[in-house]
Order: C-alpha cells, then structure tokens, then sequence
C-alpha cells in the first residue's frame, strides 16, 4: 500500500530524530513498545508496555520461562512451600545485586510489597496482595487511619500536623510487622504466609508489581504530607541515572514520548541472560508511522499493528503460507515451532508480490465475547429473556463465529466457543463449549416458551406477546458497530427477533455494562495470571468484574471448594467442572473469537519471539541477527 506524502515526511524526520539525536551508538534490538511507557515503578505499574520493560530491569523471587510459562528461579535460588500450602519461604541468592552493586535481601522485599499495601501508594494491583494473610486488614486499616488525619490534625500548627503524621506512619509500619504474614528472619531468608493456600501464588509473584525496588534510592523521594498524613512519593528515582534496580539490563536513557533506551546490568547474577547489550525502544504514536519505521528498517519489531489495512496485510501473509503450506507441514513434523519454521522458509522461499511473510497474528491471553444480563428483571423494571439459560444458549447457538472473523474483523482471530484461551494454562482442560448449530438454536429457543405461533416470521410466548427486542450495547468503535451489527443480524434470521444497537460514547457505555444496565453489551477480557481463577472468577456472585450479575449458589460452592482444595490435581478438577458448567449450560457470556495480538518483524533476523499466548517477550532474551 502507498503511503501518503505526508506521512513519508513524519518518517523522514522520524528517522531523521533518531539518527542525529541518539543518545549512544546504534542499539543491538530496536523496536516500539505497544504505548508510551507511563512509569518504572513496579508496585505502580498496570499497562502492558510498562510491564515489558520491567520484566528486564527487575527481577523477583521468582521468574517465568517466556515459551512455557514454567516458574524458574529468580532471586530465590530456592524455596519450599508448607504442607497446608499456606506458608513460603524463599532463600535468596547469595550473588543477587542491585545495579549499584548493594546486595538484593529480603528485606528489599519486605519493604517492597509493604510500599504495595500502603493505600497511600496507590498501586494499581494493591488487590494482588490481600492473597498475604492479613493484607487486606491492613490496607483497610491504613485507609481508616488517613481517613481520621483530618479530624486529628484540625488546628494544629504545620509543624506539629507533620508530627502527627509520622507518629501515624511509624504505627502502621509497626502494625505491618506485627499483623501481615511478611518477616525476613535475615538477609537471604523470606517467609510468605497466605491468608488461603493459592496454588499460582508463585505465577503471581513473577509478576511485575510483586518486583523488589532499592529501598535508599526511593526513600529519598518519600515524605509525609501535612495536609492529608499519608506518604507523598516524588517519582524522580525512576528516571535515570538515578534509578537503581536488580534485572538483566539498566536503564540508561528515557526521554519521555521519544525514546527509552536500556544497557546490559554489569552488576546482575548472570550475566549470560541479556542477548543483546543494549536496547532502544521508540515513541511512535502514529500507527502509519510505526509500519513505516519497519519497513525502513529503522526498527528491528514493531509490537502493535495498528494500522487500518492490517487485514490486507493479513491477507498477504495467508497468501504466503498457503503457498508453502506442504512445507511447513514437512518442517513442522520435525518438532520445528513457528518461528524456525517461518526463518527456513524465509530463506528457501522468500515472499513473492502480493505476499509477505512479516507480520505476525499471535493467540493472546484474551477474549472478546458478548455479555447477557442474567438478573431477574432488567435496570428498568422490565422483563429480561435472557435470565433464562436455555434462551442464552439458543442466543450463542445461532451465531456464525467463523464468518465474523473471516468477513468482519478480518484479522486471524481464533474462533472461541470458551471463555478460556485454550492451551493457555498448563494442565487445564477446557470445556466444549456452544457451536453454531441453529436448528438447535431454535429448538432450545422453543424450549423456553418462544416459537413463531402466528407465522408472521417472530417469536412470541404462550399468550402471543412478542419477544422483546434485543438491545445491543457497545463503545462507539466501528468495528466494535460492524460486529455488532453481524450478529444482530444472524439473530434476527436464525431466531426470528427483532433487534436494536445501543452505540454510545466508550466511557458512557462502560458505566452502563458496570452498572448493569443493558439487555447484551460487548465485553472484553484478559487474564492476568496464569490459573483458571483469572477468569472464572468473573462468574462469581458479586464480583466486582460481573457485569453480567450472574449469580449461581451451585458454581459459587464449586469456586469455593477449588479455593480449598489442597490436591492440586482435585483443585483442576473442581475448577475444570464450574469451567463446564458456565461453558455448555449457563451461558452468562457468549465468547466471540480470542484475541490476537499482531506484531511485524521479520522471522529471519528476530529470534526468540514468544508464541505463547501470555506474550509477554522478554526484551533481554530477543536477538537481531545480523
């Protein structure tokens, strides 16, 4: 596709910027982060990007292997859990440094994961730490200790406001020693203990809010504000050349929406893990922009493709595999994976026009689904059909899954027929699920009392009132409007009702879906760990993430005997059976496709890209051949 003349003059001087103003010689790896990095305080991280370049400049307790999402050392060269799979206790390595070369102890840990349930932080994964026995006692506590300041400290002097707020502070720090499940008998020694025995605790504790940060270094940029008592935290630590932290690589250079560059830490414990010495990644918000940048070869990978004709750039790539399907096939028998297979492809068959081989459509640990409002009645007092489960299911019956993305969305996404991204988690067997079957669809419809009694082409119950029209919700994004306006359509053909699209605002069609207030609305989910939990937890009465406001006492008990469960084999069990409940008989959501993540780099030069459907690519581990 041509580009635009003004868009060939922003790559040029794009281009340009980046190689008169680079802040070090030319960089090993390349590439553009997904979005701007908003900051490298772990306990305050929440974005992707974020997390990404975390992964590499800090390292916890223990860390992921980035194929098979293993638990693999990290600090702790070893630890062992207690029997009751309450207690851990974690023993750190002897060699384990920060970049200024001050030993890693489990104190730093301590005071870490304390920063993280100090409601003044505000750290946007606070709720990841109440799973500490007495966590979220004491995030409560806090909160109601800041909450009273005011009342405490009214008509007292500036001086003597400070005074009260750091007798308040020195209190909580006690009270955090004394109540939460958190003690470092000596420096290389760390002892966990669970308010309930969480058998992915270790999942969680490899990801990056749970990373340890050099104490002296932030406590420099701490004090206590006088008009509200709670910690007031300067963020200046986390730029360089102050930052100081314990992974692969150091961050040499960041300049806010321009670049990020980061150099291989002398000072880590295993100095073969970075590849590459240094890696640069630049700020480019134009989606146009970016697929230029790699075009030119500016950029060795392009994280996010987010340009409009990305489907036809899909469509170029499925020309090349079908072309040399036979021979990936061949290759794949070998035990090749995706990527050696597509880098001895590249160089026995290289695109040919209309094709190419560089773009990338990767399963990801997420799924678009629909919600159906399962309350008795809807917000408004009216009835709701959808509170019976066999019109759900008749409703998920009668969607062609295949046809949206093969004609709507146009961008390789699997079809899913199951909340859960299957194969994403080790040794977890998904449920069947609901496929497209509308005969069957009409039957379960007809089942619940609604069949065409008049011939007139729409259904209606025994006292011949129609069923209600069917009220799409979704984000005023066309192609969020395009699928919806698929499937309304395949309602209305294969069930005979009529339907309605509800398009508003993104921010304003958010508060409706937490609020319950619609018939069936888009929705979207990304795990955020590796358990089942991550997801099925939506379906739990009262969840926060439940916008459906299902509600079952027969999935809740079964949730709740998995969180007892101490037989990890048993707990997949139990989980596996609230998984298929949901999936083949309940329906409170209808699952779409998953989604895809796409990347541009090509498969020749870029080595070591994860597959797996977490995506988390570890920068230190990528290699540019040269």
């Amino acid at each position: 596709m041509r580009a635009s003349l003004p868009i060939v003059l922003l790559l040029a001087l794009l281009t340009g910027a980046i190689l008169l103003d680079k802040p070090r010689q030319a960089a090993e790896l390349t590439f553009i982060n997904r979005g701007e990095v908003h900051t490298l305080d772990p306990q305050r991280m929440s974005w992707l990007q974020d997390f990404r370049i975390a992964n590499s400049i800090y390292e916890g307790v223990v860390a992921h292997d980035n194929d098979t999402f293993e638990i693999l050392p990290g600090v702790a060269e070893s630890w062992e859990i207690s029997p009751d799979g309450l207690t851990y206790t974690f023993h750190l390595r002897r060699d384990a440094k920060w970049s200024n070369g001050d030993p890693v102890t489990a104190q730093n840990f301590v005071y870490s994961w304390r920063r993280a349930l100090f409601p003044d932080t505000a750290a946007g994964y606070a709720d990841l730490f109440y799973k500490i026995r007495g966590g979220q006692a004491f995030f409560n506590w806090r909160s109601e200790q800041l909450a009273s300041f005011p009342q405490q400290a009214a008509g007292l002097s500036q001086s003597k406001r400070r005074d009260l707020a750091a007798r308040l502070f020195a209190e909580a720090v006690q009270r955090f020693s004394d109540t939460v499940g958190l003690r470092a008998p000596d420096e290389r020694t760390l002892i966990l203990t669970l308010e309930v025995p969480t058998p992915y605790m270790l999942d969680l504790l490899a990801f990056g809010p749970f990373m340890p940060v050099h104490p002296p270094t932030v406590e420099r940029y701490v004090s206590l504000d006088p008009a509200t008592g709670s910690m007031r935290q300067q963020h200046g630590w986390t730029k360089p050349p102050h930052l100081v932290s314990n992974g692969p690589y150091v961050l040499d250079v960041w300049r806010y929406k321009r670049d990020l560059r980061l150099k291989r830490n002398p000072s880590y414990w295993n100095p073969l893990a970075a590849v590459s010495d240094s890696v640069l990644c630049i700020s480019v918000e134009d989606a146009n922009t970016a697929v230029l940048a790699y075009e030119t070869g500016t950029i060795d990978w392009l994280s996010d493709v987010g340009v409009d004709y990305r489907a036809d750039m899909l469509a170029q790539k499925k020309r090349y595999m079908e072309r040399n399907a036979a021979r990936y096939e061949e290759l794949e028998r070998q035990g090749l994976g995706y990527n050696e297979i597509l880098a001895i492809l590249a160089k026995e068959s290289p695109p040919r026009a209309g094709e190419r081989n560089d773009i990338h459509a990767f399963a990801a640990f997420g799924t678009y689904f629909y919600n159906f409002n399962c309350q008795e009645t809807l917000n408004s007092g009216a009835f709701n059909a959808f509170k019976d489960a066999r019109v759900r299911r008749a409703f998920a019956r009668s969607v062609d899954k295949q046809a949206i993305v093969d004609r709507v969305t146009r961008q390789s996404q699997p079809v899913a027929h199951v909340l859960i991204p299957p194969g994403s988690l080790a040794g977890f067997s998904g449920a069947d699920g609901l496929r497209y079957d509308p005969a069957l669809a009409r039957r379960e419809l007809a089942d619940a009392g609604w069949s065409d009694r008049n011939g007139d082409g729409r259904v209606e119950d025994e006292a011949g009132n129609p069923f209600p029209t069917v009220e799409i919700l979704f984000p005023s994004v066309s192609e969020h409007k395009a699928i919806a306006q698929a499937i309304a359509n395949m309602w209305e053909r294969e069930l005979g009702v009529r339907t309605r699209l509800r398009e508003e605002e993104t921010k304003v069609a958010a508060t409706h879906l937490q609020e319950h207030n619609f018939m069936v609305a888009r929705g979207n989910w990304y795990g955020d760990y590796g358990d089942a939990t991550t997801f099925l937890d939506l379906h739990r009465t009262g969840n926060s993430n439940n916008d459906r406001n299902y509600s079952s006492p027969v999935f809740d008990d079964l949730m709740a005997r998995a969180d007892a469960e101490l037989d990890p084999e048993q707990r997949l069990r139990l989980l596996e059976e609230a998984n298929a409940m949901i999936e083949n008989e309940e329906i409170p959501l209808l699952p779409l496709f998953h989604q895809v993540t796409l990347y541009m780099y090509d498969p020749a030069r870029l080595r070591n890209v994860s597959t797996h459907p977490r995506l988390t690519q570890f920068l230190h581990e990528l290699e540019v051949a040269r």
